[in-house]
């Protein structure tokens, strides 16, 4: 659990500065659960230039509770959590002052955003929250007030656990509630989970990551893990200590993220997919006569594949739809009819693409249309999909034919802008088991937007 915290002050010398707004956002890394917002008098005048960045003047603050008013509110809704906040080291010492003062020692586990996205969005012009916020395309009210600027914060602090691919956030915190013995039940595990979208993490009481997954019902697939009789499922149920997730909305970017991440982190139960699961290829290849041939073969890394699938028996079924669609001779592309195949792909037998009946030129163009349409070579386009909730949506960036990264935006500016869109990416790998997840995903979904740029 984090607390998210903006503070105002007074201005002055060090440690004689004042509190005089505060606002903290208990978030439990997927949406906010608690928060509190208060002006608070500092019992000392605001400096003439604090006024005059902030709109709080001493008029405002005389009916305002004192902080001894409000600090066991600040006490409750800061415990057990870790402290976050935008150049974390000011709010957290301003904080300890006030405490101090009450002769009460306020202890926290601090994370600093401006230290975090230094490491994970590098090359920024400016940290600074104002100028960080606007160029990563989140919106913001009430600069310089506390509720404005700690809202803005929880919002950089969500795009910096989704950038955080290693866990490293994440870990820390699991660290955290191992101390604190904290090890719930196997049902209490899948009673905190959502029935969403996304990918999920099994940790060990080490903190150490041991399985990631995907699902579209990520509590319906733990709960088949810690009901399961395999050896995988069992191992799962000796050693699992918490389960962590990040929702997606998008089947394709949970897909995405744990190719990724499993690549990234190597979880000692996912040895198995450390490995690619594309062990089938269509290539394209010219024969004797001039005729470009569709063949769907054993996955071979020194030829160039159009596209690949996991079973033998996927690539049969979309080189018939293939086939079909485009009118091709089924000699050519290695597919033999039968009966039933014709009535199942409504597939007329070999309909006008026999050899002898169509030149070499008319039918490539058939092939290469295909190629064209299917390959990513030199493409510039964003695939545009669900986001974690109604009022979001999810961009995947494709530049040059190589694969970025995803995003998730709730402008329509965001989108439009692509310099916005490269600063919120979360940068991903462009490999073959990337290349080949989008093209089966755009094989087969219907909610999938394709916007070229």
């Amino acid at each position: 659990m984090y607390a998210i915290i903006d503070i105002e002050t007074t201005g002055g010398q060090f440690n004689e500065e004042g509190i005089t707004e505060i606002a903290i956002y208990k978030y439990d890394g997927h949406e906010i659960v608690d928060q509190f917002i208060s002006l608070v008098n500092p019992e000392i005048p605001i400096q003439p230039f604090v006024v005059k960045l902030t709109g709080i003047n001493n008029a405002m603050l005389r009916s305002a509770p004192k902080f001894f008013e409000v600090a066991k509110r600040i006490i409750e809704i800061t415990q057990d959590c870790v402290i976050v906040a935008h150049n974390a080291s000011f709010d957290f010492r301003i904080l300890r002052t006030e405490f101090r003062r009450l002769g009460y020692n306020f202890e926290a586990k601090t994370l600093c955003t401006v230290e975090l996205a230094k490491v994970l969005i590098p090359e920024q012009p400016s940290y600074s929250l104002g100028k960080l916020v606007r160029a990563l395309g989140i919106p913001m009210a009430d600069r310089h007030r506390a509720s404005g600027d700690a809202l803005a914060t929880v919002k950089l602090f969500k795009m910096l656990l989704d950038k955080d691919l290693e866990k490293v956030i994440l870990k820390e915190l699991i660290k955290t509630e191992i101390v604190k013995g904290i090890a719930p039940k196997l049902l209490d595990i899948v009673e905190s989970l959502p029935s969403k979208t996304g990918t999920y993490y099994i940790h060990n009481e080490k903190s150490e990551l041991i399985y990631i997954g995907k699902s579209r019902n990520i509590k319906k697939r733990i709960n088949q893990h810690f009901t399961g009789t395999t050896t995988k499922c069992k191992k799962i149920q000796a050693e699992v200590f918490t389960v962590t997730y990040d929702e997606t909305g998008s089947e394709l970017i949970a897909l995405l993220k744990e190719s990724e991440e499993i690549k990234i982190n190597k979880p000692i139960l996912n040895r198995a997919q450390r490995k690619t699961i594309f062990q089938w290829a269509l290539y394209s290849e010219y024969d004797n006569n001039g005729y470009l041939n569709l063949k769907l073969q054993k996955a071979d890394g020194r030829k160039k594949e159009i596209t690949s699938f996991t079973t033998l028996q996927e690539g049969k079924n979309s080189l018939f739809r293939i086939a079909a669609e485009y009118h091709l001779c089924q000699k050519l592309t290695g597919l033999y009819i039968t009966q039933s195949d014709c009535f199942q792909y409504k597939i007329k037998e070999c309909d006008g693409a026999c050899i002898g009946t169509i030149s070499p030129l008319i039918y490539n163009e058939r092939v290469q249309s295909y190629i064209d349409k299917n390959s990513f070579d030199n493409q510039n386009m964003v695939l545009i999909d669900r986001g974690r909730t109604i009022n979001e949506r999810s961009a995947i960036l494709i530049e040059n034919g190589i694969y970025k990264g995803y995003a998730f935006y709730d402008l329509n500016y965001q989108i439009n802008n692509i310099e916005i869109l490269r600063n919120i990416i979360i940068p991903m790998q462009n490999n073959r088991d990337t290349r080949n997840i989008i093209q089966s995903h755009i094989r087969r979904s219907k909610s999938l937007k394709i916007k070229k740029f």
